[in-house]
């Protein structure tokens, strides 16, 4: 959310020290190789990924170079840098005159276009820092641009995002796009994007203000104030992950949603709404926290009464071992198994440090 760094986050962040890939068990690293080259499998010649029955190309497509992007590979090298070059081409293709990243007018898309959008500005911007020829950079750069510009434009008055832009969606907006949004726009930013401050500080606001007294987030804002009852775990999660990539550790919005969330979401015990939705958030924010992170937001804490990353670790890969394919993919999802296995190798590939969003 608000980008500049508040009083007592350089003493938090340089606690934590950030974990090294090699530090992924041996155990875990043949579930992550297996994953990925499924994933890999299912990318198609002209560089896009896509979900059950063709649908939503656009996000699949962002998410799974994503997990290339995580595995160490870029645009100049590594073992998917030609499939990371596809699937960034296939996008910049895809770059409408308005700014819109994806196809408004695939069937699949049309309702929900701004999802693939934010996917799509998330990827292109960890790989922009990698392209190293000029023009191929000058027209990544110009996409990116007009992305940021359209995602800004999208916002609605409230400072929300929902399904589509607020002019094509008569002003509608939720909290699952509204965090997509963000968390792309943070990227874009960490790329050298301009970024308007307004853009960030409106969508905070409306996070905050769909936040009920028990510390949840609500799905939507529609009536100007959250009550309780109507609170989401999912968004819970996302929106944390979100203020902590921004650096506000100690906002106090932040600590009523870390509080919400801590008995909110379980691990590994059974499918709940969303799962995957929820575990790419949540794995977010206490790979972030780290062994030290909630002690230092939460002193008077008991130890074992703390959230710590190798707590969650512990329980999760374990969990995603044992529901793993043959195949190396994971199902569950009713979107497909390209959306669940992205999102769960996301998960597993935090502790390879590789992007700047994900880092400490």
């Amino acid at each position: 959310m608000r980008f500049a760094t508040l009083p007592g986050v350089v003493a938090l962040m340089l606690l934590v020290v950030p974990a090294r890939g090699d530090e992924l068990e041996a155990q875990y690293k043949e579930v992550v190789n297996k994953g990925i080259q499924w994933v890999v499998s299912q990318q198609h010649r002209d560089g896009h990924w896509e979900a059950n029955g063709g649908q939503y190309p656009t996000t699949m497509t962002g998410l799974s170079g994503m997990v290339l992007l995580m595995e160490g590979s870029t645009l100049r090298e590594g073992k998917h840098a030609e499939r990371i070059r596809r699937a960034v081409d296939w996008l910049v293709e895809r770059s409408q005159r308005n700014g819109l990243i994806g196809n408004p007018n695939n069937p699949t898309e049309t309702d929900r276009y701004m999802y693939g959008h934010g996917f799509s500005l998330l990827f292109l911007s960890c790989a922009y820092g990698e392209e190293e020829d000029g023009e191929r950079r000058k027209k990544l750069e110009d996409v990116l641009t007009k992305a940021v510009d359209f995602c800004s434009k999208a916002q609605t008055a409230r400072g929300g995002w929902g399904y589509v832009s607020s002019a094509d969606g008569n002003g509608f907006d939720e909290g699952s796009v509204t965090i997509t949004q963000v968390q792309a726009l943070r990227a874009a930013r960490n790329a050298g994007i301009v970024v308007p401050k307004e853009t960030i500080n409106k969508a905070q606001e409306y996070l905050e203000k769909c936040t009920t007294p028990r510390g949840g987030v609500i799905y939507r804002l529609a009536h100007g104030q959250a009550a309780n009852g109507g609170e989401r775990p999912p968004l819970t999660a996302a929106a944390i992950a979100c203020m902590f990539s921004a650096g506000q550790y100690d906002s106090p919005t932040a600590k009523k949603w870390l509080n919400f969330c801590k008995t909110a979401i379980a691990i590994g015990a059974g499918r709940m709404g969303h799962d995957e939705y929820t575990h790419y958030y949540w794995a977010q924010v206490l790979y972030i926290l780290g062994e030290n992170g909630y002690a230092k937001i939460y002193p008077e804490s008991k130890p074992d009464d703390r959230l710590t990353w190798s707590k969650y670790k512990k329980e999760m890969f374990k969990h995603l071992a044992n529901t793993q394919g043959r195949d190396g993919s994971w199902q569950g999802s009713y979107v497909g198994p390209i959306f669940s296995t992205t999102v769960y190798l996301t998960i597993l590939q935090l502790d390879n440090s590789t992007l700047p969003i994900y880092q400490r």
